[in-house]
């Protein structure tokens, strides 16, 4: 007679408590054939997890010729695997007081800096605060950039202000005349899962 399968055999009492591994396996009936499949042929990847962003409405300003975190543009993620990436969109708003020199902006996870450039020397970033004629000027500067933690731990990711030429000032979220014209910055983290 035809195989059967015994009808105390396969039990729906106990449910997964957490991911599967990727060599756990599933029954799939393959046009009424029952056969096995590894998890890993069948999950899948490139999905977000999780979605973390701050948004900066208030202004700073920095006369510093240094490296210097923008007070409110920071946020803290913490990947669930060790395999995920974390896509990175820093959104500034910047602009620079009328004069000599320039500002530059940079991102960091941690203490690490990425996603910046490589022909800036000192002021390696993905984007300068510019020199506004009138003072009237305000730019956008955006860095979009996929990372590779490799890690499970909290992460801060950040962006960072240096000012050329301390005589002139760096704002974020205002033009260098005066605040009568604001905007927002922000920084969004998304989780990729592996």
């Amino acid at each position: 007679g035809a195989a059967q399968i015994k009808d105390d055999l396969i039990s729906g009492t106990t449910a997964l408590a957490s991911t599967p591994a990727d060599t756990d396996e599933f029954l799939v009936s393959d046009a009424g054939t029952l056969k096995r499949i590894d998890y890993s042929l069948i999950k899948g990847g490139g999905k977000i997890g999780q979605i973390v962003q701050t948004q900066k409405v208030d202004t700073y300003s920095q006369t510093a010729a240094s490296w210097t975190d923008i007070t409110g543009l920071s946020v803290a993620i913490t990947p669930s695997a060790s395999t995920s990436k974390i896509l990175v969109t820093a959104v500034v708003n910047a602009s620079k007081e009328s004069g000599s020199g320039n500002g530059a902006v940079r991102l960091l996870r941690d203490s690490t800096v990425i996603g910046a450039g490589t022909s800036g020397g000192t002021y390696n970033g993905f984007g300068m605060t510019d020199q506004g004629v009138d003072g009237n000027t305000m730019s956008v500067k955006v860095n979009n950039y996929l990372d590779s933690p490799s890690s499970t731990s909290e992460l801060t990711y950040k962006v960072q202000l240096y000012n050329i030429t301390t005589s002139h000032t760096s704002y974020i979220n205002r033009r260098s005349l005066g605040t009568a014209h604001g905007a927002n910055s922000t920084i969004t983290v998304m989780e990729v899962l592996a």
